[in-house]
């Protein structure tokens, strides 16, 4: 069955009919822009991008406050005179000593003003930065005075770390459409960092272009020297050289940034504020092939039973692959890799997860990470979104891509069950067709996936996951003046059949169509109104239509929802989903409301991420911030909101209320708060697909802190807490310490803590005709006591910046205990009897995982990979919240052991 992967729980949801006409219309286009119609004869039915956390790499967060620079142009404000950009007569060596005439020319950019910690001053440090080009590249040399160049400070970091240390960023648009570009970062001690910028506020670090940066300290201050090959960009070269162009420079000991242009605190936008960059003439030079061929090495020395004849102890393997890049005419780029192998990312950490909800897993391999934003759909246009008991679809979850096998794997004495499928292949195109439209798409095929098995003297194989084809299609149009814009998502999952096996494990195709957009309300760009609509359409025989409908996603078989019911004869499913919101993102005061509709049948989860389907979501809010430092506070914003979530029948889930806030100090201490609160309602998944019980009213409430992330020892405490009215109750802590000892080294240590009741964890359904007021079923549930200790360790020495060492360790315990077992006596109610249940399923889970990495860019473009991953667990039928963790008992368990060797080399044919 497809799984949903675990956020928060889930809720219910509507009802079956026939789809409407204009829903073919979603799906069809769908089918069609992803060219899947030939596997098709029936028609067809992410987050905003990620921000650095500690240095500020891109954007600011939208949430805390957001951009940069006077009014944007499209309101009619006050416009800069633009930054003149020399051609190159000679060559330049980047070095960071900024030597070269050109460095020396009459045409350097100055007039830099501070947005922290006082918006709009002059900067209290002189920067001089020049441009300079020729038809291969863009050279950037920046000179950074300093008064007291002994109090710099330089870090060094591994590429796109977060660490602080002064920096000095350059922000390009080089296609001039003033929504979308690339950010460079340079600090103090030569350390980079780069990224793509989109929806004019949004930053995404996961894009790694190939260039080059170097800095020096002297004693004027420091320098920066930069070449980014015209390559990695995608610019119109047939027009003029017109650009869009800013820059940010960081002064960590006085937690200050300036920049050439700022957005206020109060106001939205980014790369619509940028001042021109313009050049004498046009770059002509074509882009170039790029690839990037890889061998592997791996060596798996694992646990093993002393006669299984598929593991002896030892695996070797050997693999090969290679990565693409080109540049279809000015406007378009496509991505390819072939036979990929993410070997050295980092390992996922482990949890413990008693919902009815599948984890939900970060996504960190590099293909599917860089560019992710490129298909994130129906956050587009506001700079800011507020949710209060809803979680937005993820339409596009590239976890679902070369996968863990889904089907159920025969019984046998032996197995050999791969990990994940394998991705034979995988290609994004991606660029803007004009200055107003922009297009990406995805296309990926995994191979068919078969188990070996075997029991006594007979060995077979087991067809587990089917080949797969995976395809996903975005583009969005914008007016010229950005005040609307439009856009269209499609993805499609066509799984190869090449007989009847696993037709009733997994789906044969699923489609997704949708729209989203925006459209500000006024010129001046304080209202917006956004959001999105959606139709979904899965595909398959009659038993597996029957488990989409019975999934935790949907819940059809509810006894008393008499707006749903499981279709027996059914072997398709089209839903609905839809998301509307009202945000007043400019001045002081805030205010955002929204309302969201899931029908029972939606369903993404092929593709995408989906707790739940069946939900009604409204909410109203309003907030007001401070952006004028005083003598304690730098920044400070609270909100209120007022929210409420039904099913399609029209059953109160939740209603309540949430306030919160989030307080910046001149010492760098920063802080979050919140306090929420719900009244009775009632609970669609409490008996997970039974009937509906009560839902008692509850409260929760949590806090963090932290110091300054710049000072060579940070401290972190966070906790939350809640309690219901029927005695269950949480509370977790989860403290942090970093230690920076030196400019090269870190060592982070997390801990985490949560203890926690819930009076009632379900735990099975049992048919009983006596149990008439349950619809002769008997719901069972028991009292949950539980305790999860864990920490998470991490190292980063970093040697140079292009020789860096990570390690990663994440030792794991929970352990837990049943009492009190009851089952429910009524629907609707929170009324329970006791039942002889015997012995309960406790349970204590303990593990240490870990991993080291060592990368050396040996050349630009080019790396060498050695890591060793490590992993020890055992499981006990023991538990409660009095079992202790005993850690140092995993130290005598036989560990999992992976070595790899990965070499990548980057060349333009």
């Amino acid at each position: 069955m497809t799984s949903q992967p675990s956020r928060p729980r889930a809720q219910a949801r509507p009802r079956c009919g026939a789809p409407a006409p204009w829903t073919r219309v979603y799906l069809a286009a769908a089918c069609l822009a992803l060219g899947s119609a030939p596997a098709l004869a029936t028609p067809p039915a992410p987050a905003p991008g990620a921000h650095a956390s500690g240095a500020f790499i891109g954007p600011p967060a939208p949430a805390s406050g957001a951009f940069i620079g006077p009014p944007a142009r499209a309101s009619g404000a006050l416009t800069r005179p633009p930054i003149r950009a020399v051609r190159l007569t000679g060559d330049i060596t980047i070095d960071g000593a900024l030597t070269e005439p050109v460095w020396q020319c009459d045409n350097a950019c100055t007039a830099m003003v501070e947005r922290i910690p006082i918006e709009g001053v002059p900067a209290a440090q002189r920067t001089e930065v020049r441009v300079a080009y020729d038809d291969h590249a863009i050279y950037i040399g920046a000179r950074m005075y300093d008064t007291a160049p002994d109090s710099i400070v330089a870090r060094l970091g591994r590429r796109d770390d977060s660490v602080a240390s002064d920096e000095f960023a350059v922000y390009l648009d080089p296609y001039h459409d003033r929504r979308s570009g690339y950010f460079f970062v340079i600090n103090a001690a030569g350390a980079l960092s780069d990224g793509t910028l989109s929806n004019d506020v949004s930053s995404d670090k996961s894009w790694d272009g190939v260039w080059e940066g170097r800095a020096r300290i002297d004693a004027q201050g420091w320098t920066a020297e930069m070449k980014i090959p015209c390559a990695q960009l995608r610019f119109d070269r047939a027009g003029e050289f017109v650009w869009g162009i800013d820059f940010r420079r960081t002064v960590t000991r006085r937690r200050e940034e300036d920049w050439i242009v700022y957005r206020p605190r109060k106001e939205s936008g980014f790369v619509s504020r940028f001042p021109d960059l313009v050049g004498e003439d046009r770059i002509a030079a074509a882009r170039p092939l790029e690839v990037w061929p890889y061998l592997t090495a791996k060596g798996e020395y694992l646990q093993h039973a002393p006669l299984d004849p598929f593991n002896h102890g030892s695996r070797l393997r050997r693999n090969g692959g290679a990565d693409l890049h080109a540049g279809l005419g000015s406007r378009m780029s496509l991505n390819a890799t072939f036979n990929p192998d993410f070997g050295q990312v980092e390992v996922d950490p482990d949890a413990v997860n008693l919902t009815d909800v599948e984890t939900f897993l970060e996504e960190k391999r590099p293909f599917f990470v860089d560019g992710a934003s490129m298909f994130e759909f129906g956050q587009q246009g506001a700079g800011d979104y507020w949710n209060y008991r809803w979680e937005d679809p993820l339409f596009f979850y590239g976890r679902r891509i070369g996968r863990e096998p889904e089907a159920e794997v025969p019984d046998a004495d032996y197995q050999d069950v791969p990990a994940a499928a394998r991705i034979l292949a995988a290609a994004k195109l991606s660029g803007n067709l004009s200055p107003t439209w922009s297009l990406g798409t995805l296309h990926a095929v995994t191979d068919r996936v078969m188990a070996r098995l075997a029991t006594g003297d007979s060995s077979w194989r087991a067809e587990v996951e089917p080949a797969t084809y995976y395809g996903a299609l975005r583009t969005q149009r914008v007016t010229s003046d950005r005040r609307v814009g439009i856009g269209f998502l499609g993805t499609s999952t066509v799984r190869s059949r090449d007989g009847v096996g696993l037709r009733d494990q997994l789906n044969d195709a699923a489609f997704l169509g949708g729209l989203d957009g925006w459209w500000f309300l006024d010129r001046s760009r304080t209202w917006v109104l956004s959001g999105w609509s959606a139709a979904t359409r899965v595909q398959g025989d009659r038993q597996r239509m029957i488990g989409v409908q019975q999934s935790s996603a949907h819940y059809f078989q509810r006894p008393d929802a008499g707006y749903l019911g499981v279709d027996s004869t059914a072997t398709s499913l089209t839903g609905f989903g839809h998301r509307y919101s009202l945000n007043k993102q400019k001045g002081a005061t805030q205010f955002n409301a929204a309302v969201g509709w899931l029908t029972p049948r939606f369903e993404v989860n092929d593709l995408g991420y989906q707790p739940q389907a069946d939900l009604v979501n409204a909410h109203i809010g309003s907030g007001y911030r401070w952006t004028r430092p005083g003598a304690v506070r730098r920044y400070q914003t609270v909100r209120l909101a007022l929210f409420g979530a039904w099913d399609n029948g029209g059953d109160a889930l939740t209603r309540g209320a949430q306030a919160s806030g989030y307080t910046e100090l001149n010492n760098g201490y920063s802080m979050n708060y919140y306090v929420s609160g719900t009244l009775r309602g009632l609970n669609n998944r409490r008996t997970q697909g039974g009937p509906l019980t009560l839902q008692p009213a509850s409260w929760s409430l949590g806090a963090d802190l932290g110091t300054d992330p710049q000072r060579a020892l940070f401290y972190y405490a966070g906790f939350a807490a809640s309690h219901s009215q029927s005695g269950s109750w949480s509370i977790e802590a989860y403290p942090a310490i970093e230690w920076k000892p030196s400019a090269a080294f870190s060592l982070k240590f997390s801990p985490f803590w949560e203890r926690l009741r819930d009076d009632t964890q379900f735990l099975e359904m049992k048919d009983d005709t006596t149990a008439t007021g349950t619809f002769g079923r008997r719901y069972l549930f028991a009292a949950l006591d539980e305790v999860t200790v864990s920490a998470k360790f991490r190292i980063n020495w970093t040697f140079t910046p292009r020789l860096s060492l990570q390690s990663y360790i994440q030792p794991f315990m929970s352990s837990a205990g049943y009492r009190n077992f009851r089952s429910l006596a009524r629907a609707r109610s929170y009324d329970f009897t006791p039942f002889d249940y015997g012995p309960g399923p406790d349970f204590t889970e303990r593990s240490v995982k870990g991993d080291a990495v060592l990368r050396w860019e040996w050349r630009p473009g080019s790396a060498l990979f050695l890591v060793w991953t490590q992993q020890r667990s055992e499981s006990l039928p023991v538990g409660g919240s009095g079992f202790h963790p005993d850690f140092q008992r995993l130290a005598g368990l036989h560990p999992d052991n992976v070595y790899l060797v990965k070499l990548s080399y980057y060349f333009t044919p």
